[in-house]
């Protein structure tokens, strides 16, 4: 039998940890109801209520005879009632034991204190705090357990049953042993008497279900397991068994949860990490609880036992980080998701910006996700910042963080942390999604590094990656700060080019890709040996967890010295080129709705597979499309009309190879292409066009790079037709 189930009535336990069977233990309470009272009806009744509805064992108050304690003796009087330290024999209830059919308890001969209220009290009063006693019940690592009620046989004066606690209270404790606490000491004690306040704070304010949290005892988690070990604490894994906060349950007066056996991460934090830094990473925390789109979910904080150590409950993300999600998933990674990827993310991180929340450590292994093919979620806020004087160089904050993500300005100590060196550092990422690989993986992240950053060095972009991706990430990489983009824009930019891949086959980023997927898989196939994402070596000493970089006199920022003209000029071709594409795709549009028009620039030639007009042809350079190594001829008309700011002033046809044209690979004769196409009366037309020599793998791309395929016009593999 499943030690998840009740042998009494074979029905599953509430509580699966302390095998605690709610309806059976009603029973045997309610079989004992008329063995014990305490001779007054309110608190019989508060008693057997709080049995009966007990679904855990430190939720269960008792009678408890007063002959069960004993070495009763005064230890202190406060203004209300007196303290009295005891012994009981019996302890307290822990679970039914079936086989004798009575209680077990734990431990015996267990210290208590009993407080006697004075006869003066206000019975009423004392009902109050004893409900309010048992409610704490739930909160047994921030209030004091309350076990039960007793009656002193003398002054037959009622006296709650408490945990007794050896050190006293905070003042007796701190007359005595206030020379022996240390600053961590005193921080510690505030930072327990904060978080509680913290907690108390969140749960008045909320509005939400999801911006609750609440102190959840250790023992409500189950297999606790160590997955993880970052720069400033541990990550487990849990299974919590009564889930989160949903509603108020108005039947059973308590709070529905959901969903039992939740699965969990525990961040457990360093001991050597300031709790000032804690207390912000939580406050940090709960406020991006209204972004659940955007960042994991924060539930609460709980307490190591061992350690004491404190930990936040946070969602558990299935799929890990992205960084180890791209090491083993990336050959399974399309284009359409890298898309999805970079626009998700960038909306994760625009959210955060609206809060004006710099994240500071933004770096793939805090880019989490239950699923990476539906969601990115961004955790561990507060801790990698610019934090404390170096008292070895005061002018000089110590920054922590992992270095290849790190913008150049925060390593070089000219500015802290901002919106744009989280912009810097989603450059960063944004080239990893795209390649697979992280960041200088093969050199030591070490001091040379952090300068060679400094002086513009930056990851090498492979050249078939399609160059508006490749003009997002520089501008994201810039060294001059406010060049860079913010989120909004990059979110703008990023979810126009998921949508026109997903919805246009003729956009300028579904060519690119398709271009850059042709390029890529060309060069697989000549190199079988070239490093992959999925076979890299990581140099010992590079390091992709956050740690302490005490860097000094690191050069100021700057990009490399072909940089900026390279990132202009790569401006101009992917906005000429946009433009290009987005005539097209309009004139094609136009043209399925009408069939044919008289559209301005183009000829009557426009069924046509090759709009060229003769004698005259216009050119466009090079760099206005990608890839593409010598000049290509089109009607001076369409492209005019197409990107006024491209063409070149109409020449007459040549015949012969010019100056002008040397830069060809190799000497081709003009291909003449004959075609009779039908006009829209039926009238055959024949017509010999002229295109000027290029190179048959330039030719093919500007297949692929322009809708030519609607007009019947395909790639070849050699120049051998209609040559004449």
């Amino acid at each position: 039998m499943s030690s998840n189930i009740c042998p009494e009535c074979n029905q599953k336990y509430i509580d699966t940890v302390w095998d605690w069977c709610k309806p059976c233990n009603s029973k045997h309470f309610q079989n004992d109801f008329n063995n014990w009272t305490s001779g007054n009806d309110k608190i019989d009744k508060f008693i057997r209520d709080a049995q009966l509805n007990a679904d855990i064992s430190w939720k269960v108050i008792e009678w408890i005879p007063y002959d069960r304690f004993k070495d009763v003796k005064q230890i202190g009087k406060g203004g209300f009632g007196t303290i009295y330290h005891a012994m009981w024999i019996d302890g307290y209830i822990d679970k039914w034991d079936i086989e004798n059919k009575q209680w077990k308890r734990y431990p015996k001969g267990k210290y208590v204190a009993l407080k006697k209220f004075d006869n003066f009290v206000n019975f009423n009063d004392v009902l109050n705090e004893i409900t309010i006693h048992l409610k704490t019940n739930t909160k047994r690592n921030a209030t004091i357990q309350f076990y039960g009620i007793t009656q002193d046989p003398e002054t037959h004066s009622y006296m709650m049953v408490l945990d007794y606690a050896a050190d006293g209270n905070l003042r007796e404790y701190l007359k005595i042993n206030f020379n022996n606490i240390n600053w961590k000491q005193k921080l510690y004690n505030l930072y327990r008497l904060s978080s509680y306040k913290f907690i108390r704070d969140a749960q008045l304010n909320a509005d939400i279900s999801w911006k609750v949290i609440e102190w959840i005892p250790y023992d409500r988690f189950k297999d606790v397991k160590q997955i993880g070990k970052g720069g400033f604490g541990t990550i487990y894994h849990a299974m919590w068994i009564d889930g989160y906060i949903d509603k108020w349950d108005i039947e059973n007066k308590q709070w529905k949860r959901y969903p039992k056996g939740k699965y969990v991460a525990l961040k457990k934090f360093d001991n050597f990490v300031n709790f000032n830094d804690v207390l912000n990473e939580i406050t940090i925390h709960l406020k991006t609880n209204t972004k659940r789109n955007a960042t994991i979910q924060f539930y609460g904080i709980t307490q190591d036992p061992e350690t004491h150590s404190y930990m936040m409950v946070l969602d558990y993300a299935a799929d890990g980080n992205l960084r180890e999600y791209l090491k083993i998933n990336f050959n399974n990674i399309n284009w359409k998701q890298k898309l999805y990827n970079l626009y998700r993310l960038s909306s994760c991180l625009t959210e955060i910006h609206e809060l004006d929340i710099v994240h500071q450590d933004f770096h793939p292994g805090n880019i989490l996700s239950p699923n990476f093919a539906i969601s990115m979620k961004i955790s561990d806020f507060g801790l990698s910042k610019l934090i404390e004087v170096n008292p070895n160089n005061p002018e000089k904050k110590n920054i922590f963080g992992v270095l290849p993500y790190i913008a150049p300005e925060v390593l070089s100590g000219d500015e802290e942390y901002t919106k744009a060196a989280d912009i810097y550092s989603f450059g960063i990422i944004a080239y990893e999604i795209v390649t697979g690989f992280p960041p200088y993986p093969d050199i030591p992240h070490d001091k040379d590094l952090a300068r060679q950053i400094c002086n513009g060095l930056r990851p090498k972009i492979p050249f078939h990656t399609p160059k508006l991706i490749t003009k997002m990430i520089m501008r994201c990489w810039d060294a001059r700060v406010t060049h860079r983009p913010t989120f909004k824009e990059l979110f703008d930019e990023l979810k126009k080019y998921y949508d026109d891949y997903d919805n246009n086959n003729n956009s300028e980023i579904r060519i690119q890709i398709e271009n850059s997927e042709k390029l890529s898989k060309n060069l697989r196939l000549k190199n079988s040996t070239t490093t992959t994402p999925l076979n890299y070596q990581t140099h010992p000493q590079a390091i992709y967890t956050s740690r302490l970089l005490n860097f000094s006199k690191l050069p100021k920022p700057k990009n490399e010295e072909k940089f900026e003209r390279e990132l202009e000029e790569l401006t101009k071709s992917t906005s000429t080129l946009s433009i290009v594409a987005s005539k097209l795709h309009e004139t094609i549009i136009t043209e399925k709705k009408s069939k044919i028009k008289n559209i301005p620039g183009i000829s009557k030639y426009f069924y046509w597979e090759w709009p060229i007009e003769v004698p005259l042809a216009g050119y466009i350079k090079a760099k206005s499309l990608p890839y593409i190594g010598s000049w290509i001829q089109f009607s001076p008309a369409v492209i005019s009309n197409l990107c006024n700011d491209s063409i070149e002033q109409p020449q007459p046809m040549v015949s012969t190879h010019t100056q002008e044209f040397s830069k060809w690979t190799m000497p081709m004769p003009h291909l003449n292409v004959i075609r009779q196409t039908p006009l829209i009366d039926g009238v055959a037309i024949s017509e010999t066009f002229q295109i000027l020599p290029i190179e048959i793998g330039c030719f093919n791309m500007i297949i692929s790079l322009l809708p030519l395929q609607y007009f019947g016009f395909g790639p070849v593999n050699s120049p051998s037709f209609s040559i004449l």
